[in-house]
């Protein structure tokens, strides 16, 4: 592998760096955990990596209360996600999708926002902040800001809606003091170190007396992007968690999911796991 390296450090450099190389190749580099596979497995020629390993932003590398709720930084690591305790209670679904992320030593580099960016429909905590209904904050060259609700984010097999002047800069997060049912469920051929063959990310909020009043559930590896299964959560608000018809209820997740054969799994074979992975989770 063979191309040039840049290393700003504040986020003035970094946006002169985005906008000196708009008519040349360029990638964003963090943990690289993907980017180095991608790169060994196809070389892009004249390409220039821009490193964000000592850009010293708070907004891009730090876990903070804000306004609106939680403010995770696109360069937080798996290993301070779970680190951070405040993460762990409020949204139990993230954490446990940073500990199922690979191996201990990948947590130790892997970035939220490289696993967003990537685009996989198999992304472990991707899945588990669609079913958050995570908000993306993305910052241009120019320096304007826009958000972006994360299922939109994902427009197809690794693609995204960002545009060549534009970088991930953080994800936001609702907070709410309800009772939560919160986790994700990651299946694979094999124990560790392994994509997703199917996951799913819930997060359901309830009142005191069981009844659900906001639910997000996610699906990763079913289809070309992980899906938000807004009919699914629809079912069950209103409805107490000890009444649900889980076969209704997986039929409605069922209905957004497209999977294909392949290596790991056949179409069949996902469709019979995401189906009674869907109907366990009604279980509290």
């Amino acid at each position: 592998m063979n191309f040039n390296v840049v290393t700003p450090k504040t986020t003035e450099e970094l946006l002169a760096q985005i906008s000196d190389h708009q008519n040349e190749n360029f990638r964003f580099g963090a943990g690289c955990t993907d980017l180095l596979l991608e790169l060994k497995k196809q070389a892009e020629k004249e390409l220039t990596v821009i490193s964000l390993n000592r850009l010293t932003d708070e907004k891009f590398t730090t876990i903070q209360r804000c306004d609106d709720g939680i403010r995770i930084g696109s360069l937080v690591t798996a290993r301070q996600i779970l680190a951070n305790r405040e993460i762990e209670s409020l949204y139990p679904v993230l954490h446990q999708a940073a500990y199922n992320l690979a191996s201990r030593q990948i947590r130790q580099v892997a970035t939220i926002g490289g696993n967003i960016c990537t685009a996989s429909p198999a992304g472990d905590m991707a899945c588990a902040l669609v079913a958050l209904k995570a908000r993306c904050e993305i910052v241009s060259a120019f320096g304007s800001v826009r958000e972006l609700p994360i299922d939109e984010f994902f427009t197809g097999v690794r693609k995204t809606a960002l545009k060549k002047d534009e970088i991930l800069r953080s994800v936001m997060l609702p907070v709410s003091k309800l009772k939560r049912h919160s986790g994700f469920i990651k299946v694979g051929t094999r124990r560790s170190m392994e994509c997703a063959v199917v996951s799913l990310a819930y997060h359901i909020l309830m009142d005191v007396d069981g009844t659900v009043n906001e639910a997000g559930i996610a699906v990763g590896s079913v289809a070309p992007t992980i899906k938000f299964t807004t009919s699914a959560c629809d079912y069950l608000i209103g409805k107490k968690m000890n009444n649900l018809d889980a076969d209704r209820f997986a039929a409605k997740v069922m209905e957004y999911v497209s999977p294909i054969s392949d290596i790991r799994a056949s179409a069949w074979y996902r469709k019979e796991v995401l189906n009674n992975i869907s109907k366990s989770i009604l279980t509290i």
